[in-house]
């Protein structure tokens, strides 16, 4: 079981499943949505993960003629675990615990769409576009 929260606590969580590695997106959209390189997530099901505390302190934010959205506290604005499709959620990887130790990015996405200056230096396999896996 591992337990996680946002920045302030106030939206707290549990995963119960063996997380199998990080993914990292590249793309505009996540690049500009977390003002960095991308987003890295790990990958749950839906049934693996259970708020503890503040569900209703989570928001959400759709980019209008996109079918992306993004999950956040609206107390400290961390990013929070979101819906990824019926059966899956993404967990920002940043949200884990130091205790969730021997995770490594396994996949890169988007990397025809990542910014100029962003080098990808690991061993994660690098995909054009989207992994489904």
């Amino acid at each position: 079981m591992i337990e996680a929260a946002c920045n302030c606590g106030a939206v707290a969580f549990e995963i119960d499943a063996e997380l199998s590695g990080v993914y990292v997106c590249h793309c505009s959209i996540c690049r500009r949505s977390s003002g960095s390189n991308g987003i890295a997530v790990v990958v749950v099901d839906n049934d693996a993960l259970r708020w503890t505390r503040g569900e209703d302190k989570i928001v959400t934010w759709r980019k209008p003629g996109a079918d992306w959205q993004n999950w956040f506290c609206s107390v400290c604005g961390s990013r929070l675990p979101g819906k990824n499709d019926d059966s899956r959620m993404f967990v920002p990887a940043g949200l884990l615990p130091d205790s969730a130790k021997g995770l490594k990015v396994i996949h890169h996405i988007y990397v025809d769409s990542k910014a100029a200056w962003d080098e990808i230096g690991d061993a994660g396999k690098q995909h054009r576009e989207a992994f489904k896996g």
